[in-house]
């Protein structure tokens, strides 16, 4: 027989019981929607990660208090370090030499209020003058204050773009005073749309000289210092093991003595986020697999099922000249044609779920058609297994025997 002549046989007879065809394939379809559904998401989270979360450059690091926080212990153990101050900045500033730049950020929540506008719980940053260069902030109109109006501790302001639609909706902010936390500021900035990082606002932002931010907030909280290395990505472990040395010189740390600070890396962000990233992928792994292997028995119970009901069906088709590999063909061709339309179906459901997710919640999803061909191309292979035994099973009745079954 033909593969057109075998094609339409299956058709036939799967359309011979359709309601019994859709039911043997709920695991198939939940098992690609799975696949398809969490492989866009993750897709579109690293791009995202890659693209909106790690805003460090490859040659950029941070010495923080705190660093990267993997359980509860480094978290209570971080707790009791001391805070970076303005004369650690200071002594760094002035001692480090294979670190092209080095910058300060420290962040509060406070009230801004322009006129009757007032908006609570905004986030102050106070930097110094050279951050923008360090962190990639964009300005949209206006500029970000210099290093003398940063140490003349000047009362200037630059806005994130939320900021400036509650406050000044309808007007140029740039020369416009506002007050934060009571105290008077000139906003001569506005820095450009960022948008929500998994759901953290990045346009509620407030921008004020670090000097400035220590007078208004007090000079009692840690500094994070953003520190690029000479000589680019290839100086970075050069830059970190100098920066490290002198720190834990200047607070006298033993030689066995854990760093009494945090380092937080491009590098260190990206690892971080491949873990969590593979955790989750395999935990997709294990739920898709089980209901695919589900799918997969059912279909072979439904398929050995279907070879008792046709048993005589098999021996009129031998009788006639039919051969067994025709047979096995036919029935393995009925079990992947079963099973690659649970495929289609659950691709459509979790490419579905994964537009939902992107347009609807504005969540990073990437739906892509490899990702649909591979939730297709695996209830394929599925089928095929399946299929195989009760194939092999219709193959190799006798001819008479089939004839003589009621």
């Amino acid at each position: 027989m033909s593969f057109g002549e075998l094609f339409l046989e299956a058709l036939s007879a799967i359309r011979a019981h359709a309601l019994r065809s859709v039911l043997t394939l709920l695991g198939i379809i939940i098992g690609v929607s799975t696949i398809v559904g969490v492989v866009s998401v993750i897709a579109g989270l690293n791009a995202y990660v890659q693209e909106r979360v790690i805003v460090l450059s490859p040659d950029v690091w941070v010495l923080t208090k705190f660093g990267i926080i993997r359980g509860r212990d480094q978290f209570l153990l971080a707790l009791k370090r001391k805070d970076i101050d303005w004369d650690e900045y200071t002594r760094l500033t002035e001692l480090l030499t294979r670190s092209s730049a080095i910058a300060a950020q420290v962040t509060s929540a406070g009230a801004v209020r322009y006129r009757e506008r007032r908006l609570a719980d905004q986030q102050i940053l106070g930097t110094t003058a050279n951050y923008p260069q360090l962190f990639n902030v964009d300005l949209a109109a206006g500029r970000y204050f210099i290093d003398a109006e940063a140490r003349g501790a000047q009362a200037l302001a630059i806005i994130g773009w939320d900021v400036k639609e509650e406050l000044f909706p309808q007007i140029d902010p740039i020369g416009r005073e506002v007050t934060i936390e009571g105290q008077p500021c000139r906003v001569i900035g506005l820095v450009a749309r960022r948008g929500r990082t998994l759901g953290q606002n990045q346009d509620n932002r407030v921008y004020v000289p670090i000097r400035t931010h220590q007078h208004w907030f007090g000079a009692r909280q840690s500094l994070d210092l953003l520190l690029q290395a000479r000589g680019g990505v290839a100086g970075v472990e050069r830059s970190g093991d100098e920066a490290r040395t002198v720190l834990r010189a200047l607070r006298h740390a033993t030689f066995k003595a854990l760093d009494p600070f945090g380092v937080v890396t491009n590098e260190a962000l990206q690892t971080l986020w491949v873990q969590i990233s593979t955790a989750a992928f395999v935990l997709m792994l294990l739920i898709s697999g089980v209901s695919l292997g589900i799918g997969g028995i059912v279909i072979t119970n439904i398929m050995l099922v279907s070879v008792l009901e046709r048993t005589q069906e098999i021996g009129v088709r031998k009788a006639v000249g039919a051969l067994e590999r025709d047979i096995r063909r036919q029935f393995v061709l009925e079990a992947t044609l079963l099973s690659a339309g649970g495929g289609i179906a659950g691709a459509a459901v979790g490419g579905g779920f994964a537009l939902l997710i992107k347009h609807g919640l504005e969540f990073p999803a990437a739906l892509s058609p490899g990702i649909v061909l591979l939730g297709v191309g695996l209830s394929v292979l599925v089928g095929i297994i399946a299929g195989y035994w009760p194939a092999r099973s219709a193959s190799r009745l006798n001819a008479i025997d089939a004839l003589r079954a009621e």
